[in-house]
């Protein structure tokens, strides 16, 4: 029984701290409560973004293009960690590990390559690529 008693004996502070922490809470919400200022103005429950007045909705359609870019940043965001990791490692992985990044690298590069050519990063509408390669033929 000494033994569980010398395992347990730390763990009794818990209940404690737990409670004073919530007392704490609530009286500092209580005291915000009943100290606080009471007002409501208009301008009060108005949006204000870094200070400038809303004006409009916030309801706007977004092009699918800026959604596109975020996601090809995040992957070639995300290769930066492997390269960053690749780096930090480099003299124990020898030429094994700089065989991998080499391949690594190059399949981004491949991928880049193709977004590119399928227009993923060409922020110009259909009709503008269109008209330019009907003057370019």
């Amino acid at each position: 029984m000494d033994q569980l008693q010398a395992y347990t004996e730390p763990l009794r502070s818990i209940p404690i701290y737990f409670v004073f922490v919530i007392a704490l809470v609530g009286l500092m919400l209580g005291a915000s409560y009943f100290l606080g200022q009471r007002h409501r103005d208009r301008e009060t429950d108005e949006p204000y973004e870094s200070g400038i007045v809303a004006t409009g909705t916030a309801r706007l359609r977004v092009n699918i293009q800026f959604y596109l870019v975020a996601v090809v940043f995040l992957i070639f965001d995300l290769e930066t960690a492997f390269v960053l990791a690749w780096a930090v490692a480099f003299k124990q992985l020898g030429w094994a590990g700089f065989t991998e990044i080499a391949v690594f690298i190059g399949l981004l590069g491949a991928a880049l390559l193709y977004l590119w050519r399928v227009g993923a990063l060409d922020w110009r509408k259909k009709a503008e690529r269109r008209r330019e390669n009907v003057v370019h033929d």
